[in-house]
């Protein structure tokens, strides 16, 4: 029989590398309400953000975005003419919003076909991104953005919400706001503000009641929430100090995105740092 020589054949017999990998540890901050989580943080304070703007010379606007290991890169193409005469609004441009993951983002590998979560999250990024966009001023056009995530470790949505926000901006296209994207988890009393992947999916986290997540778009200088995605059941003052913490959570990120947009403006224009 031929044989393939020019690929390496592996062993006749293998095991999964997942059972090499130890389970699911529950957050230090839920069974035993400390203060502390696994990774340091308290349980108010948001992980660390890295954002830097301008990495795909193909699109309009981009930006590479790191919170704590979930990685995240966006691009925006427009405003550009409609492809199909029907999608042509006089009204405003259409926004298009795609969101995927890498095949090796997250734990078990990724299909290349869109699944149902990438769906949902593209379709939550357009609600949440159109209220922030001066649509109206770019009749007969359309707005793509392309968000991938490079590697999940939590809180994924949050993180494209305020990557493509950035991305939209770079572009110089005119918005209204930035949308700043933030998680929290919600473990019975304790609530777990930009939580990990562990402490997303943790069983440790099963109460029958305020037992959920929630994210939240933010227009943080107009002080509006453009998005809000809820899971899980909650009672009503839970959920308020919740969203709260959300605002909040925004609010801090706010910052972040500002530098971003500041340092991208100086890259493209040197003579302004010369003056400076």
């Amino acid at each position: 029989m031929p044989v393939d020589t020019k690929r390496v054949r592996g062993p006749e017999d293998s095991q999964s590398p997942l059972l090499f990998v130890a389970g699911d540890a529950a957050p230090s901050a839920v069974p035993g309400r400390a203060r502390v989580r696994a990774d340091g943080r308290s349980a108010a304070e948001p992980r660390p953000v890295f954002a830097r703007a301008g990495l795909v010379s193909q699109a309009d606007g981009s930006v590479y975005a790191e919170c704590g290991l979930t990685k995240v890169l966006c691009a925006v193409y427009g405003p550009r003419e409609s492809d199909r005469k029907e999608e042509r609004r006089l009204s405003g441009a259409t926004l298009g919003c795609e969101f995927r993951f890498a095949p090796f983002s997250c734990r078990k590998r990724a299909a290349w076909i869109q699944g149902s979560l990438e769906k949902e999250y593209s379709l939550i990024m357009e609600q949440s991104l159109q209220p922030a966009i001066c649509l109206h001023k770019y009749p007969r056009s359309q707005i793509e953005v392309y968000v991938m995530v490079l590697e999940n470790d939590g809180s994924t949505l949050a993180a494209a919400l305020t990557c493509a926000s950035i991305a939209l901006a770079e572009a110089g296209i005119e918005m209204f706001d930035v949308v700043v994207g933030c998680s929290l988890r919600q473990c019975g009393d304790v609530s777990l503000l930009d939580p990990t992947a562990a402490e997303e999916y943790s069983a440790a986290c099963s109460q029958a009641v305020n037992n959920g997540s929630l994210t939240v778009a933010l227009l943080p200088t107009l002080n509006q929430i453009s998005g809000l995605v809820s899971k899980g059941e909650w009672e009503e003052q839970t959920s308020v100090e919740a969203i709260k913490a959300c605002i909040e959570g925004c609010q801090k990120l706010y910052s972040v995105v500002q530098q971003c947009l500041t340092k991208s403006v100086k890259r493209k224009i040197p003579q302004l740092v010369s003056k400076d």
